[in-house]
Parts: structure tokens; sequence; C-alpha cells
């Protein structure tokens, strides 16, 4: 196909037309910068006219602090050589800033003499932008991945210390346990192995009770049981149970109790817990002959409460992290402490469901460490008083003087055969008659020949579970066995499982597991037999 041919004139008005439709600012300029030629592309991207641009010189649209800019590129272009592609703001007519491309090379003569200088500049301030969002999601999307992987490592930790956490009292129930049936033990390796076995049970039920507390918390499943209360009480019976492994090490608890910050409303068990978890925290982390500092006062609607001790302290890196789920100072096998680490995030949890907070200080390691909950002090009627319906265990364990179970007739229902005899072998120590049921049909036929007058039931059974159970003996007469006063002992121990257990019939939600003279008291506060605590 023949080429087209076009005069000289015809070619200079074609690239007038492409310079001048040119979404590109087109710029011709001297070797001392005044402007000589100006496109509408120009135009649009800086706002000023051809007339307005034409004889001005370049650095009216350039910000004063990029003057010595064009000094460079004017001398570049003075040596004969191309600016390519050289980003960089310029200032527009209304005083935006745009950001640019540029690209600037050498106008010759006839002769080839450098005498001025043609320009093409881009706005890429869109462009920017876009490169600066996507290096924001890239930055954001890393964020994520490392979290992820330190989410997952911190799982991963967690996991390994739960199973480190279970199997060591495991271990020691199995391994005394063994030795026990053997029937080779003196007196005295058998009271050991008694209290070890009891020891290691307790840690366990600890570990459960924490990691279900934890699930509940995760879920928004917690609930209070917000009733009035004296603070003072509460914080009291706190310090009692950890008295005996404080002064086995020697630690001195100092009291600096006001009693003015004493009534409130709340949840005791919860706030016990609370207490409980940051004095077993001290004393656990304070040397032998240390000291633990326990302080509250009021302070206008609120009470705070302060545990100082001078222990360990905690290093200012940690300080952040201390309330975190599943995060510990020190993990791996390597580790200086046992437990889980969820004690501290269960506390925050319980002091913010009460309307309060509580922080942490600390110089760093070897200085203590000071912990401060402030609870807001809702003082109304009824604070005084000591009458709750459907009494708690510790309740009756408070009321209860030696209680008596002397012929007294019991009935206990519970699927596992571990359970039952257990059960049984704790009321008829206390000289009760008792009689057991591995199922609720089996209960029923029992209450139709004998008549109990306490009941223990467990609720997890199946076929007809422990709810249907109650049901069913309250639909008999009185004659019958159908007023017969029950205790759901459950491992169902949450708020919403005691209310469950109330409103199906039973008078008393007793969570396993259970001590034996919790269970002795429990049974004798149903058939009223409580002495005069």
């Amino acid at each position: 196909m023949k080429r087209p041919e076009f005069k000289a004139y015809e070619v200079s008005a074609l690239l007038a037309a492409i310079v001048d439709s040119s979404d590109d600012a087109i710029v011709s300029k001297t070797l001392e910068g005044i402007i000589t030629s100006w496109n509408h592309g120009a135009e649009k991207i800086f706002g000023y006219t051809a007339a307005e641009a034409i004889g001005q010189h370049i650095t009216f649209i350039i910000p004063p602090e990029r003057h010595s800019e064009e000094d460079d590129v004017l001398a570049q272009i003075r040596r004969g050589e191309k600016v390519d592609h050289f980003e960089t703001i310029r200032q527009t007519k209304d005083g935006r800033k745009v950001e640019i491309s540029l690209t600037v090379s050498p106008v010759r003569d006839a002769q080839g003499r450098i005498i001025g200088a043609s320009k093409v500049a881009r706005d890429i301030t869109i462009r920017k932008q876009a490169d600066i969002e996507r290096q924001r999601l890239m930055g954001e999307a890393e964020a994520a991945r490392r979290n992820a992987e330190e989410a997952n490592r911190l799982k991963d930790d967690f996991l390994a210390t739960v199973s480190h956490e279970l199997r060591n009292p495991l271990n020691s129930i199995v391994g005394w346990a063994g030795l026990l049936s053997g029937g080779r033990l003196d007196e005295t390796k058998t009271a050991r192995a008694l209290e070890a076995i009891n020891r290691a049970a307790q840690a366990q039920d600890q570990i459960i009770s924490d990691l279900l507390d934890v699930s509940r918390i995760i879920s928004g499943r917690l609930r209070l049981d917000i009733r009035p209360l004296r603070l003072m009480e509460v914080l009291e019976t706190a310090i009692e149970t950890v008295r005996p492994a404080a002064d086995a090490k020697e630690i001195r608890l100092q009291l600096l109790l006001d009693p003015a910050a004493s009534p409130m409303a709340g949840d005791p068990d919860r706030l016990r817990q609370v207490f409980w978890n940051l004095l077993s925290n001290a004393v656990k982390f304070t040397p032998r002959a240390g000291r633990i500092q326990i302080r509250s006062e009021r302070i206008d609607a609120h009470v705070e409460v302060s545990i100082s001790d001078t222990g360990i302290g905690i290093e200012p890196s940690l300080i952040p992290f201390v309330f975190d789920r599943f995060r510990q100072g020190d993990s791996g096998s390597n580790r200086q402490s046992s437990g889980l680490g969820l004690g501290l995030a269960i506390v925050r949890s319980l002091v913010e469901l009460h309307g309060g907070t509580v922080w942490v200080e600390s110089i760093g390691t070897g200085q203590g460490s000071n912990f401060t909950i402030r609870l807001p002090s809702t003082i109304g009627p009824g604070v005084n008083s000591d009458v709750h319906p459907n009494p708690t265990v510790d309740d009756i364990k408070a009321a209860a003087d030696e209680p008596t179970l002397e012929s007294l007739r019991v009935l206990v229902v519970d699927d596992e055969d571990g359970a039952r005899e257990v059960a049984f072998a704790i009321l008829t120590q206390a000289r009760a008659e008792v009689r057991t049921a591995s199922s609720a049909s089996e209960a029923l036929t029992i209450m139709d020949e004998w008549r109990p007058q306490v009941l223990v039931v467990d609720i997890g059974m199946p076929d007809v579970d422990g709810y249907e159970f109650i049901r069913r003996v309250r639909t008999r007469s009185a004659q019958s066995g159908g007023d017969v006063p029950a205790a759901a002992l459950t491992a169902y121990a949450r708020v919403q499982d005691r209310l469950r257990v109330l409103a199906a019939g039973y008078q008393m939600h007793v969570p396993k597991p259970i001590q034996p003279q919790e269970l002795v008291a429990v049974v004798a506060s149903l058939a009223k037999r409580l002495g005069s605590g």
C-alpha cells in the first residue's frame, strides 16, 4: 500500500493538532526558563490559559521549595541530556498541588545548537493515590498475616500449656492411685497419697473453671448474680483463702482496709474470684519473707482496691499485654511458673462486667507490682439484708455448724458409677441412710417403696435427664414424695444453669466437684438440720 505524502506545512499542522489535543501538558521554554508555548493539556492540568502562561517564567507553577529542581533540569538540558520520567509536584492556579511525571528534552536549531527545551508533564495524582492505597492495603495485609501468625503461635503455646497443666496433676493422681490400689503403702504414705490426689484434683478443677470462664466471656454468655454485698467481707474471705500459702512462704500481709468502702452491689462470688486471682498471683510471685499490701478506700462514687507486692515485677514491654488472653510472660518448656495465664484476663472481664476498671503498675523486673481495681459503689435499700432466696453452697457452709445426718434418708441419682459411690461414701460416713439409683426410672421406682427425705440428683443423664426427673417428682402427691427437697449436683455450673435448675423444681444448685463437707452441709440444709453457727 502506498504511503501518503504530506507537504511540510501539512506535517506542521498535524503535529500542532496532536500537541493541542493531548491530555498531557506539552510546554516549550527557553534556556532561561521562559515559557514559549502552552497547550490545552497544560491549561487543564494547571488552570492557566496560554495567554496567561506564555512569557512567564516556568517557576510560576513550581512550589517555592522546589525551585532548585528547575535549575538542575535546565543544567541537564544545556548539557544536551534528557530528563526522563522525573516525578515531582507542581502548583495549579487555584493553589492545589498536583503530582506529575516530567519528561524534558533539549530543542535544537538547524545547526544543532540547543536553544530551548520541550516538556511533557503527565498528571499522576490518581496513580500516586492508588499507589499509596495499594501500599496501605499491602501493609494491612502484612500486619494481618503477622497477627494471624502470632495468634497461631499463641494458640499453639496455649494448647501446649493446657496439655502440660492438665497432665501434671493427672500424673500425680494416676501414680498415687496406682500405689494405693496396690495396698502396700503404710499409714504415713497413704495420708500423703490422699493429700497429693486431693491437691492435684483441685488444680485440675481450677484449670477447667478458668477455661469455662474464658469460653463464657468470649461468647458473651457470662452473667452476674448481682445483689447487695459488703465488699470488705468479700475481700477478707479471699485474703483468708490465700493466707495459708502466704504464711508458708513467710510473706507478711499488710491490710489497710477502709470500712466505708464496703456497701455496694455486685456478684460476691465473682468479686471473690477477682481478689483471689490477684492475691494468688501476688503470693506466687513474691519471694519468701516478702510483703503484700492490700488497701481499700472510697473515692467519690467509686471504691478502689489495690494489691501491691514486693515480688518479681513485670517487664515494661509486657505491661500492655498483662490482661490479654493466652499470653504469658514466660512460655515454653523452661517457663518459671505454672498456670494457663488466664487469671488476669478473667479478672479484667469480671471487673468490666461490674462497670469497673483494673490496671497494673510496675517499675520493672524485681521491683514488685501494684494492681488496682476501681468499682462503682452502688448503695441502695437492702444492703444489710442477709436473706437470699435459694442460698448458695457458700451461704450454707458459712451457716453450718457440724450438721448431723443421723438416720436421714437420702436418695442419690447419678448415671456415673464413680459419682454414686463417692456420694454414697460421704453421706453414709455422716450416718445418713443412703440409697442410689443409676437412672431416673430406677429412682422413681425406689421412691414408690421408700420415702427419701432429701434427693441429690445429677442433671446430665441419658434417656430422662435431671430436669425431667424433678418435673415428674413434683407431679406426685406429698404422700408419694412430691414435695421432697432436692439438690442438683451437676457439672453444669453457669449462672443460667443455676436459674434453670431452680426453675425446674430443685431447691439447690451444687456445681461439681463438691467437697465432702460441702455435700453434707447441703443435704443438712435441705433437711433443715443445720447447726446454730
